[in-house]
């Protein structure tokens, strides 16, 4: 049976959480305390965040500027258990990632992250739609349903009828969008989005980014952006900047219309 929505995909899989339940939650989702992070190279240490501190709330969009350098992915990688902490604590729905296995990590990853790249990463031999169902299969899912539900995510961000397109047969926008769907068709709690919009022109990252806005309250979600863009930046709930190792308040100018 084909599911008629997002939700209802939610409803056939217990995995999936209800977005109405989560606007219930009052506690950070991210809180992060003195985070450390050091990296060893061939020219000594590299330390890239000294008592570092970030909370996050549901249903927070929280934007992360900062020039190229200063650890804006890094951080993202440790938030989303790609990464460790050389110090500090990081809880993130629930969770101390810090304190995960690798086993343990990729499956945090799986049931609370949606994370999306500059770049989509959608594997060039598949379809959209499988593309999409990638991470339900990894979970164990069906392969029907799993379809089903990324059938559902498809029509959530408009491409239905390039769902049996490969990704070489999409336009860039097309292929963001697919990473979208990708990204939410588990039902994550924490969207991570690292320069979603950055291999884009200006008109489509603003249509993918009315998208972002559009996924982010519709589906009750928590989200981390990081951009370049200041214009975007300034559409978020808040923004904070990156620099010398720690993350400061900031208000992005706006442009004059």
């Amino acid at each position: 049976m084909v599911l008629s929505t997002p939700a209802a995909a939610g409803q056939a899989f217990r995995f999936m959480r209800q977005s109405d339940v989560r606007v219930q939650q009052t506690s950070p989702l991210i809180q992060v305390h003195n985070l450390e992070k050091t990296y060893r190279t061939s020219r000594g240490a590299l330390t890239l965040f000294t008592g570092l501190e970030l909370t996050v709330n549901p249903g927070e969009l929280v934007a992360i500027v900062g020039q190229s350098g200063t650890g804006k992915s890094s951080l993202l990688h440790i938030l989303g258990a790609l990464d460790a902490p050389t110090a500090g604590t990081v809880h993130c729905a629930s969770t101390n990632v810090a304190a995960l296995n690798p086993r343990e990590a990729a499956a945090f990853r799986n049931r609370e992250i949606g994370y999306v790249w500059q770049f989509h990463y959608l594997l060039p031999e598949f379809s959209a739609i499988e593309n999409v169902a990638m991470p339900l299969m990894a979970r164990g899912i069906p392969r029907r349903q799993a379809l089903d539900a990324a059938s559902n995510w498809l029509k959530e961000v408009d491409l239905e009828d390039r769902s049996e397109h490969r990704p070489g047969e999409l336009s860039g926008g097309e292929q963001q969008r697919v990473a979208f769907a990708r990204a939410l068709v588990g039902n994550p709690r924490l969207l991570l989005a690292d320069e979603p919009t950055g291999d884009l022109d200006e008109s489509t990252a603003g249509r993918v980014f009315d998208l972002l806005e559009r996924l982010h309250v519709t589906h009750g979600l928590t989200s981390v952006l990081v951009t370049h863009n200041l214009d975007l930046a300034a559409r978020c709930t808040r923004t904070l900047r990156l620099e010398g190792g720690r993350l400061h308040s900031f208000l992005p100018p706006v442009r004059p219309s």
